[in-house]
């Protein structure tokens, strides 16, 4: 991409610059940069995120985020007001908040925050988290959507008060027009990217402005810290040792956590029961054997912890779609 000079517009240059107004730390750098987009990347040692930005209206942006990373940093801090809102497509994303305690948002979450406390750990349990954010800078956004539409009239300044309300993100489970709205924005032809940007965060805004938000409903259930790591630990353990198939009240002595609040909490972690989480592990780790070696099905069977090679193959089959024959045949 060509990096065109800025033109400098009421603090916002019509080439997208997130750092033009924030601070977004060390470990963040600008790739490229053009008229409307801008391409970010975020190194850790545990991995990469790329984000890519397009600049809507004045004031309104949207950021697409392809992370492959366990965690990272955010040193994000805006220097102006800001209501963000971020649509989670795959993957799940941790918060660790002031208080101890940990939030998720897990594929097809919807939330909302002010960025006011966005320099934190994050972290990223399946090591992947794909989706997109609507970044609203409140006071210029506020002089030019009453213009862009006749008869459009949502107050950004209300949304975010209506949203952001307490510390921790808004976080709430997309129905069926919000699923819609962002469904569309990962697919949007190049030809006609810039109108469809418009129409989508306009109506997305005035989806958000008629919603109702009873007591409440922002809150989900939360883990303190203590747990996560011991979920974390359990998830070491047993994707370190694939041939052991350990009971839930042997990793509940292990760890020192009750069955119940142990199953909770990893679900609410990795978005799936220790079973259904170890079972797609063995699968996939099964597929690269089948995939890289030469090894008998029986051999690798073995190896995931099965010692009876057709219920590895139904197992197989149940994950991945196809018995073991069949996959090393088509993909091997």
């Amino acid at each position: 991409m060509k990096c065109p000079k800025k033109s400098m517009k009421r603090g916002w240059c019509s080439c997208i610059s997130l750092d033009e107004f924030a601070y977004l730390g060390e470990n963040v750098s600008v790739v490229c940069r053009e008229d409307t987009c801008a391409v970010y990347k975020l190194q850790d040692s545990t991995g990469e995120g790329i984000m890519t930005g397009y600049s809507v209206f004045p004031g309104i942006n949207l950021l697409y985020h392809d992370f492959h990373i366990d965690r990272c940093m955010s040193y994000f801090q805006p220097g102006i007001d800001m209501f963000c809102i971020d649509h989670c497509r795959e993957g799940r994303l941790e918060w660790e908040m002031d208080d101890g305690s940990c939030l998720y948002m897990e594929a097809g979450d919807l939330q909302m925050n002010s960025r006011t406390h966005h320099s934190r750990m994050f972290h990223f349990p399946l090591r992947h988290y794909h989706g997109v954010t609507v970044a609203i800078c409140v006071n210029e956004a506020s002089e030019i959507l009453p213009g862009v539409l006749e008869g459009f009239s949502v107050d950004v300044n209300m949304l975010r008060d209506k949203f952001c309300t307490g510390s921790h993100p808004f976080i709430m489970r997309a129905g069926a027009s919000i699923e819609h709205i962002f469904s569309e924005l990962y697919t949007v032809p190049e030809a006609i990217r810039t109108t469809f940007f418009k129409i989508k965060v306009l109506e997305l805004l005035l989806f958000l402005s008629t919603l109702t938000v009873p007591p409440g409903s922002g809150e989900r259930p939360y883990f303190y810290k203590s747990q996560v790591d011991k979920v974390k630990a359990i998830m070491k353990l047993i994707t370190g040792q694939l041939q052991h198939h350990y009971t839930l009240e042997e990793l509940s002595d292990k760890f020192d956590f009750p069955v119940t609040s142990m199953k909770n909490c990893f679900k609410g972690v990795f978005g799936t029961s220790i079973y259904a989480y170890m079972k797609e592990y063995r699968m996939n780790a099964a597929a690269v054997q089948l995939r890289r070696s030469k090894n008998s099905i029986t051999s690798i069977a073995m190896q995931m912890g099965y010692d009876n090679a057709s219920k590895f193959s139904a197992a197989f089959k149940s994950v991945i779609g196809m018995t073991p024959v069949e996959y090393r045949k088509n993909v091997g």
